[in-house]
């Protein structure tokens, strides 16, 4: 597996899925060890020149301290330049934050895809995404891998406790400490209508079917603060998409 160093000397793996076609890099979201976007990327292989990455703190790429978006934003460009110097970006969930973050601060890259990026609309949304952010701080920085992710479950309205009884339960513990970087890439939880404005790339925004309400709300408001985006809902369920359905969909986006 290749690896390129970061700016601050993190160790950023990377693997290549195909090398024909234009470039396009993965971004993965929370507790994601760099596996979860590995069936889109075989999916669209045989269009673009996919590029599959791990996140700082995820699989076998490092995590040098202190942690700020902006190291993960020079992450994703020493993956870039690595790659051809130039990007399609592909970001799942809170990945969909820190590519439109990436764009924002001038990185190389030309169309934006995002599927179901969390922002947070609503007062009460917003105030919940908040005491989450309050309460994980606290776990993280007392070391309770396992409180972390009670915290991130029930914010998505899942069961905390079916997930402690499951077998990827371990998986996901190594990965608890990333979720403040995931909470870092969101900040305060609205879309970030200052930062966003400044990114000029085509931008897709994709959801799907299953939980319309809240992923709805947040990419209408995202796209309302992008200068060039467009909406699509997909006919499937589940918040990790359906390559068979979503793959259709970039490649007509990053081939127009």
């Amino acid at each position: 597996m290749p690896h390129v160093t970061s700016a601050d000397g993190t160790s950023i793996g990377y693997d290549r899925l195909s090398d024909d076609g234009p470039t396009l890099v993965l971004v993965g979201g929370g507790l994601d060890d760099g596996t979860e976007n590995i069936p889109l990327g075989e999916h669209l292989a045989g269009r673009f020149g996919v590029v599959n990455y791990r996140r700082r703190g995820r699989g076998d790429s490092g995590d040098n301290q202190p942690y700020a978006v902006e190291r993960e934003i020079e992450d994703l460009a020493a993956v870039i330049d690595a790659v051809g110097g130039r990007a399609h970006l592909f970001g799942a969930s809170s990945g969909g934050a820190l590519a439109f973050e990436a764009a924002a601060a001038g990185l190389p890259v030309d169309r934006i895809a995002v599927h179901e990026v969390p922002y947070q609309v609503g007062d009460a949304v917003i105030a919940a995404w908040q005491a989450y952010r309050r309460e994980l701080d606290v776990a993280l920085d007392a070391g309770d891998w396992d409180q972390a992710l009670r915290l991130f479950i029930r914010l998505a309205g899942s069961s905390a406790e079916d997930a402690e009884a499951s077998e990827v339960w371990p998986a996901l513990r190594a990965l608890a400490p990333t979720l403040r970087y995931d909470a870092a890439c969101l900040d305060d939880g609205p879309p970030p209508a200052g930062r966003l404005a400044k990114v000029s790339q085509p931008a897709l925004l994709t959801t799907g079917i299953a939980v319309a309400e809240f992923f709805d709300a947040a990419a209408e408001a995202t796209a309302a603060a992008l200068p060039d985006a467009r909406r699509e809902t997909l006919p499937a369920e589940g918040h990790v998409a359906d390559p068979a359905v979503l793959g259709p969909v970039l490649s007509a986006f990053y081939l127009a």
